[in-house]
């Protein structure tokens, strides 16, 4: 007898399921991408108990007819794909054919369906087919689904919570929405409006929408392009950071990924904007021919390869220094909004508990009527090394030994600083370093520094790079070096701690060594460590002193680390204040 046999076909399914369907959110996601294939402007879903009761999802997309309906629920049927070649050419967000009999194999579903004409109601249990009737002539598609993993208990055991699967659902329809703002997304839970936007096609107005005033309000428009790619999108200012990646939103050709190269890019432009344990708000859409990229690596095509990532890399990351660059970033002390009054609480906390991650707590924010909120005009960006150039500000006095108290006309400024003198000084070393001319200051009493023989490798590899840096270094006896001298930029009085630090900074489990960070590194190092620290009272010439080497700064806004350095309370904050002005 033979052992091994051909799979019944609904067995397959099932398998096949617990690859595309993890969670209640991976159905919402594979019905919600059909909806918008087939042209849908208007997407309702309704969950019950989170998903779990039951997931229905309208659209006034194309539509079927009845041989259509019938093909969709059999494996591998698809209308996106019919020759190999067109797994090269994908432009849909589905085409495997997997996701609707799957959905079936472990479940009951109900279609209603018709292209204009005459209708199709289909019921499916298990997999089996239990009804075909005709319907109502409705145009578009309304799909649901009920009993999830009735018939795979396994799987209905592992589900989450009612308030995680619901969280995981309003997670994806809100960057479902964001890659699609000319579609109109409604999603309740429980006849509960959680999320809801106008499908008006502006990116900006969406980002409204989901995050609500105070995040969109604080939006920068990037666009750019090269020969390959097409970026467009907002990235957050700086003063608003998350503690997760989970809003860094990226789409590529519509399809919401998540790919740790483009996100590592991301970071790596608000490098020095912001400390590294939080995260901007981005969300970036990026159009690319589909030649160049691989959306067939990932059971949920959650993930994708990229063609030339080093020219995508390079572009994400130039673009979005340069919009932070042309735009002032000077935090304000008082947020002038005085709408922000009328928004309501946000929707989620009343169903969703503390515990959850903090991408739930800040998902809906805002579902609240626009109004009168005009958003959608755009401010022209200032461009802020010309500004605060042009800025004069005038001490006059310290707080808490910490905190310069400066004044212009425009108003009061707070500045941290140790932050200030720290972008003061990781400026300069930046310079320096740069500087292809080395000039070096020899040591009274040479260092020497002793290591273990791992380190001592390592340091001997790089031992080139230090000499060119302009440090007098050599082998001196069994895993020793020692330092004759230093580049003239390194602080007096603290040549061994700068030098320990730089060695550090060499040995500490790099795999590949990057000059250029590298360089980076040691500049907000040694810059931390020659700033003057909080509780440290200098003269009234010293912050004036100070102030204008900030002013210079290319970047003065933010010290090194990302932390702010300057906070602004203008004439008009402070007579809101103190009831000066009532407007």
């Amino acid at each position: 007898m033979n052992k091994i046999r051909v799979m019944d076909e609904n067995l397959a399914n099932k398998i096949a399921a617990g690859e595309v369907v993890e969670k209640c959110s991976s159905i919402v996601k594979e019905l919600a991408e059909n909806s918008v294939d087939a042209g849908a402007t208007e997407i309702l879903i309704h969950l019950k108990e989170g998903g779990i009761g039951s997931i229905h999802v309208i659209d006034n997309g194309s539509g079927m007819d009845k041989e259509d309906a019938l093909l969709a629920f059999q494996r591998h049927a698809t209308s996106k794909l019919y020759k190999d070649d067109d797994l090269f050419f994908i432009d849909t967000l589905g085409f495997r054919g997997e996701a609707l009999p799957s959905i079936a194999s472990v479940s009951h579903v109900t279609l209603k369906t018709s292209t204009g004409e005459v209708g199709t109601f289909l019921k499916i249990e298990g997999g089996v087919l239990k009804t075909v009737e005709e319907a109502d002539a409705r145009k578009g598609t309304i799909l649901s689904i009920d009993h999830l993993f009735y018939n795979t208990p396994a799987r209905l055991k592992y589900l989450k919570s009612e308030q995680s699967e619901l969280a995981s659902c309003v997670s994806f329809v809100e960057r479902f929405s964001l890659a699609h703002p000319s579609v109109s997304f409604t999603l309740t839970n429980d006849d509960r409006v959680l999320v809801k936007t106008s499908g008006s096609g502006n990116l900006h107005k969406t980002i409204h929408e989901i995050y609500g005033l105070q995040i969109s309000s604080k939006m920068i428009e990037v666009q750019a392009s090269n020969n390959d790619f097409d970026l467009y999108g907002y990235i957050g200012k700086p003063e608003i950071l998350k503690s997760n990646r989970n809003h860094m939103i990226v789409m590529v050709n519509g399809r919401v990924i998540k790919n740790l190269d483009i996100l590592r890019a991301i970071n790596d432009a608000y490098y020095t904007y912001k400390p590294d344990i939080k995260y901007p708000v981005v969300v970036l859409k990026i159009d690319t021919d589909p030649t160049l990229i691989d959306v067939n690596i990932h059971p949920t095509k959650q993930d994708i390869k990229i063609n030339k990532m080093n020219i995508l890399y390079e572009l994400i990351v130039t673009t979005i220094k340069d919009a932070l660059y042309q735009n002032l970033l000077i935090p304000s002390a008082v947020e002038r909004l005085s709408d922000i009054n009328s928004i309501k609480q946000d929707v989620m906390k009343s169903i969703i508990k503390e515990t959850m991650e903090e991408s739930v707590n800040d998902s809906v924010q805002a579902t609240f009527d626009l109004g009168s909120v005009a958003i959608n005009e755009k401010e022209e960006p200032v461009v802020f090394n010309k500004e605060m150039k042009q800025l004069k500000l005038y001490p006059v006095g310290l707080a808490h030994g910490t905190y310069i108290i400066a004044e212009n006309e425009e108003g009061i400024y707070l500045i941290d600083q140790h932050a200030a003198q720290e972008r003061v000084n990781y400026e300069k070393n930046m310079e320096a370093l740069k500087n292809k001319k080395v000039f070096t200051t020899d040591l009274l009493f040479p260092i020497t520094i002793e290591l273990s023989n791992s380190e001592f490798l390592k340091l001997q590899e790089q031992a080139t790079t230090l000499k060119e840096m302009g440090f007098d270094l050599e082998e001196f006896g069994l895993n020793t070096f020692v330092f004759k001298g230093h580049p003239t930029w390194i602080l007096e009085g603290y040549e061994e701690e700068s030098i320990r630090k730089i060695i550090d900074l060499i040995i500490g489990g790099l795999t590949s060594f990057d000059r250029v960070k590298f360089n980076e590194s040691i500049a907000i190092t040694l810059a931390c460590k020659m700033s003057i620290k909080a509780n440290m009272h200098i003269s009234h010439e010293a912050q004036e002193e100070l102030l204008n080497a900030l002013c210079e700064c290319d970047n003065p806004y933010h010290c090194p680390h990302g932390r702010p350095t300057i906070i602004k309370f203008s004439i008009y904050d402070l007579e809101r204040m103190f009831k000066r002005a009532m407007n």
